[in-house]
């Protein structure tokens, strides 16, 4: 049975993915009454599960007028994500961040599953038996898969 934080994540994914303006706009107080929680089981699940990483933007205002508006960050055509994902990956790269941004890549249908399990095994913890900078050779080994994925002559689809 799935957690409360789950549930959470998963009402707030089906309730993007029912909006065409790719963002929802709710308050605090008011989820926290649907699922009878304090507002920072809200918060825990936003901070962790709603992150750049993961593909959304969270603006939030608090008080008595606060609300929170949950943007779904797309990946366009226009070379915008090469751009977010330089800027995600920078020049060191967490195994942890490295997963995120993977999983976003499988979620958004840029990366099969099976290309999304091969980047994970040549990023993986393994990487400190061939260098003391794990972390330098993670971002420059995505920053390399993201670069070849992206190209155009490459897209069959296209």
């Amino acid at each position: 049975m799935a957690n409360l934080a789950d549930k959470i994540e998963r009402y707030l994914k089906d309730m993007l993915g029912k909006t065409a303006e790719g963002f929802v706009v709710l308050q605090r107080g008011t989820l926290a009454h649907i699922f009878s929680c304090a507002p920072s089981q809200i918060n825990y699940v936003l901070t962790t599960r709603f992150t750049v990483e993961r593909g959304y933007l969270v603006e939030s205002r608090r008080g008595g007028g606060g609300y929170l508006r949950i943007v779904r960050l797309g990946l366009d055509a226009e070379g915008n994500f090469r751009h977010v994902m330089s800027e995600l990956i920078g020049d060191e790269l967490t195994l942890d961040r490295c997963s995120h941004i993977i999983a976003r890549l499988e979620e958004e249908e840029v990366l099969t599953k099976r290309e999304c399990a091969l980047i994970k095994g040549v990023t993986s913890e393994k990487l400190a038996v061939f260098t003391p900078h794990p972390r330098r050779l993670r971002a420059a080994l995505l920053k390399e898969v993201l670069t070849t994925v992206c190209r155009d002559d490459l897209n069959p689809d296209e």
